[in-house]
């Protein structure tokens, strides 16, 4: 069946998206304040209505293509309602009147620079932060996909309808214990040390260590890894001398300045040039949240300017 825009019902797309934002049937209920069963017979009638199914009935429930994109839709619309105060009551096309924002952002942003960079901006406007943790090689592939409405991605390729920019570059240090140095690589930081030391990524998508090895050895990722996918995590478990990795040299500086890290070939770091990419709304919230951004990281401390 062709699905006419002229079939939307926002009231209850905003209790599809419920269900999906709480993953179950009974968190949408709670979290809108009416019954489970009012919430299934809302979404079955709309989907009887459509000709077509909106959610995976599961644990999580999980959107269809459709959902999806449905979803991604009242979320823009709840963005550019919010600058319309004149709008209330059942000239509201939403249930909430506080927007929303779905950002992908990677943990190392997330533990470093971003929280100041976009605080002030969530306290003036009032906005709601629903954050995606993800790979910044892959953060804005959940743009493409519908799932967030902006993203830090690392990725330089464009994102049909949206604009870009530059916030600035993390710059990574391949760092360990003194103990895990004096194991591995008591005669240097040769080929062989590095195939038979332990290494930690991010998780399997984390492409940094492999990137730091083929550019100063030629070498593959060893098979000895172990996978960490907390920043805070990834710093312990190097001070703890479980292996080697790249970390934010804005989290490891004071480590490496009081001999608790060692910097393994100092001269070979890795920058990550980092992008914030937004749709192209006519949204006032988004142009003032790029234009908060990118003062806030002209003025960080952990990010470098080219």
């Amino acid at each position: 069946m062709k699905h006419s825009l002229l079939m939307l019902d926002y009231a209850a797309l905003g209790i599809v998206s419920a269900v999906v934002r709480e993953g179950s049937f009974e968190g949408a209920a709670q979290a809108l304040g009416i019954t489970s069963s009012a919430i299934s017979q809302r979404v079955k009638e709309y989907e009887e209505k459509l000709g077509a199914l909106l959610i995976i009935r599961g644990q999580p429930c999980q959107p269809t293509t459709l959902g999806k994109a449905l979803c991604a839709h009242i979320d823009k619309v709840r963005l550019l309602e919010a600058e319309i105060p004149q709008l209330s009551g059942d000239a509201a096309l939403s249930v909430s009147r506080s927007p929303t924002l779905k950002i992908a952002v990677n943990a190392d942003s997330l533990a470093t620079w971003f929280p100041s960079a976009i605080s002030g901006f969530v306290k003036e406007s009032g906005v709601f932060l629903d954050l995606l943790i993800e790979d910044e090689a892959h953060t804005a592939d959940r743009l493409r996909s519908g799932d967030v409405m902006a993203a830090v991605t690392a990725d330089s390729r464009p994102v049909s309808g949206c604009r870009t920019l530059h916030l600035g570059t993390l710059r990574y240090a391949a760092c360990a214990s003194p103990d895990f140095v004096q194991r591995y690589f008591s005669h240097g930081w040769t080929q062989d040390a590095f195939s038979n030391a332990p290494c930690m990524c991010f998780e399997k998508r984390d492409r940094l260590q492999t990137r730091w090895l083929q550019e100063v050895h030629q070498l593959p990722l060893p098979q000895q890894v172990h996978y960490i996918p907390t920043p805070q995590g990834f710093l312990d478990f190097a001070l703890a001398g479980m292996g080697w990795g790249l970390q934010p040299l804005a989290l490891a500086k004071a480590h490496l300045e009081s001999g608790r890290l060692v910097e393994l070939a100092p001269k070979h770091r890795v920058n990550v040039n980092l992008n914030w990419v937004t749709p192209r709304l006519k949204s006032e919230l988004l142009d003032k949240l790029t234009r908060n951004l990118k003062m806030q990281c002209l003025q960080s401390q952990y990010l470098e300017r080219e």
